[in-house]
This record gives structure tokens, C-alpha cells and sequence, in this order.
């Protein structure tokens, strides 16, 4: 059987045990009240990060009004790309992560009107590119079926930890390429397919978003671990950003919906939360010109909702009118 080349490191154990310490945490989180609102808030910023990693320029509101099924002005192929992946990640359920016959399921879905051959092997050779380089030439096309079966074999024999194979298969996929177009976004998908036998729980997690925002990390540990030739640098990465989003993720409930609030006051809510994961991976938070770029207004109008936010005790402003930021009022959780 091929075992695909990496190393233990005591640093990937460790990893591997502080994630399983936060499990449970996480399972709890999950049982709030707000759990199908956390979940859909969390599938949101799965769809938009992994595909904006890719290159689609839709803001995470306009991801949500499409789930949403409400008219959004945008590029053709931008619209089609998300609508994909809400197919593609609502199949999740009845995908087998061990089966490549799923995986073609799954890339038939993701890639459905935008190439020629959705589910099905590329045909010719295929290379990834930065500007006009070729960083990484993938294997020919006549091997990628028997490389995918080997891969598959393996995912189903080892005897590794779930958390290690899935970083493991989303390298070696990543390096076979075995799509014309989409593998980025596919790799990404199986990885939680993988973690989801380990937990349902990493089914819901948002990994994507802190990759999206560590973006240059994520391809940096992909090309260290071409060059070392075993992808133990990527299986650090990619744990390192899933006990990241695990930690970042067990804060208080969300605000309960107030049916007095507008529908773009209570998007407000949503993405000054959704920015608590984002904002410990980068030190980066909202201020009020952000939230208008976000939703597609002046920042007047960002100022008037923030105005009756504040008065209803759900945020509050740190720092000056010229360089603070937002927050959302942190409540006791007993």
C-alpha cells in the first residue's frame, strides 16, 4: 500500500492533543440556543472564505442573501461559484469521505456550469501559477486515476489519528490536482468531510475563514512541504489553524434576534461575531467603514444603526471616532 511521505513531529502531537481538548468545549458551544443560527452563520463564512481564496469577490452578506434565495447584483460566474458550493456543502451528509466516487459527486456539484467536465478526471496536464510562473507542475493525467486510488487506500487503511490523515489527504489531493479546475476548493471540503467521521462537530467549524485570512501561510506551508518532499509543515499549518478556530469559537451566545432591529442591523450583529475568529487570528477589527463596504452603504448609515445598537446595550465603541472600532458587548453565559 502507498503511504504518502511525512513526519510525526512532536509538534504535530501536541497539536493533535490540544485539539481534542477543545472538543468538548466546542460540542457545548454547539448546544446554545443559538445553534442552527451559529450553524448558518458558520457555513456562510465556510462557502465565502474558501471560495474567495479562489478569487470570487462576494462579501459575506451577499453569500448569505444567496442562501437566502434573494436577488444579488453580481458577476454571473461569482453568483453560480456560490450557489455550487451551497449544493456542494449541503450534500455533506450523504458523502462518503472514503469513497473517491463521492469525491466526483461532490466536484460534479462544485463545478457545475463552469467547466466542461464537472465530476469527472481531468484529461490533460494542469499546473498552478504565480503570475506567469509555474510553481507546481502536476503529475500527468494518464497517472491521476490510479494516484487517486492509492491516496484512497491509504485514507481508508492507516492507522493515523483523523486529524492527521485529513491534513495528509488535503496535501496530497492539493499536489495530484486531479481536476481541470476546483481542486482548491474540493481539497478544502473533503478535509472537513474527513474530520466530520472524527467529530459532526468539524462539520460546522469554519477553518476556511483564518486560512483565507492567513492565505500566503497556506500556500508557503504547501510549497515547504513540495520542497521537503513529506508535508509535515502543511498537516503544522493546517492544525495549528484548527485549534485556532476551535479556541476562537467557544465565546458567549449570540445576541438573541430582536424583531425590533432592521434586517441590516441584525447582519451588523452577525459580522462584528463572526469578525471574534478573524480578530484573533490577525488583530484585525471592524471599524464603521468596513461594515458599509461590507453591506453596501454610506458610512452615515453605518453611524445611524450603530447609534440604535448602542442604545439597545449590544455595542459598544473602543477607542476614538477616528481610529476605534466596534465590538459586540460581551453578556455572561451561565
Amino acid at each position: 500500500m502507498y503511504t504518502p511521505p511525512f513526519t510525526i513531529t512532536s509538534k504535530i502531537i501536541t497539536l493533535v492533543a490540544d485539539i481534542s481538548a477543545q472538543v468538548e468545549p466546542y460540542a457545548i458551544r454547539l448546544e446554545m440556543e443559538d445553534a442552527l443560527h451559529l450553524q448558518k452563520t458558520n457555513r456562510i463564512k465556510t462557502i465565502h472564505s474558501s471560495l474567495a481564496i479562489e478569487g470570487n469577490k462576494l462579501t459575506e452578506s451577499q453569500v448569505s442573501d444567496i442562501i437566502d434565495g434573494k436577488h444579488v447584483v453580481a458577476p454571473p460566474r461569482d453568483i453560480q461559484e456560490v450557489k455550487n458550493a451551497i449544493a456542494a456543502y449541503d450534500m455533506i451528509s450523504s458523502l462518503n469521505p472514503f469513497d473517491y466516487k463521492d469525491l466526483l459527486k461532490a466536484h460534479g456539484a462544485m463545478m457545475n456550469a463552469l467547466v466542461d467536465n464537472a465530476g469527472k478526471f481531468r484529461s490533460g496536464g494542469v499546473g498552478v501559477f504565480e503570475g506567469s510562473q509555474c510553481i507546481h507542475l502536476a503529475p500527468p493525467a494518464e497517472r491521476v486515476q490510479f494516484l487517486i486510488s492509492d491516496l484512497f487506500e491509504w485514507l481508508q487503511a492507516a492507522d493515523d489519528h483523523l486529524l492527521i490523515k485529513s491534513c495528509v489527504f488535503h496535501y496530497e489531493f492539493d499536489f495530484i490536482h486531479p481536476f481541470e479546475d476546483g481542486n482548491g476548493r474540493i481539497g478544502r471540503l473533503w478535509q472537513s468531510l474527513i474530520l466530520g467521521k472524527l467529530h459532526p462537530l468539524f462539520l460546522q467549524l469554519p477553518v476556511e475563514n483564518i486560512v483565507y485570512a492567513h492565505q500566503q501561510d497556506y500556500y508557503n506551508a504547501i510549497n515547504k512541504s513540495t520542497e521537503d518532499a513529506q508535508c509535515s509543515s502543511f498537516i503544522e499549518f493546517m492544525l495549528e489553524k484548527i485549534l485556532e478556530t476551535l479556541k476562537s469559537h467557544q465565546g458567549s451566545e449570540l445576541s438573541k434576534t430582536d424583531t425590533s432591529l432592521t434586517e441590516r442591523q441584525q447582519k451588523i450583529l452577525q459580522l462584528l461575531n463572526e469578525n471574534v475568529a478573524l480578530n484573533v487570528a490577525t488583530n484585525v477589527a471592524l471599524n464603521s467603514n468596513d461594515l458599509a463596504e461590507k453591506l453596501g452603504v454610506s458610512r452615515k448609515t453605518i453611524e445611524r444603526d450603530m447609534t440604535v445598537l448602542q442604545e439597545k446595550g449590544l455595542v459598544q465603541r473602543v477607542g476614538s471616532n477616528k481610529t476605534g472600532h466596534w465590538e459586540l458587548v460581551k453578556k455572561d453565559v451561565r
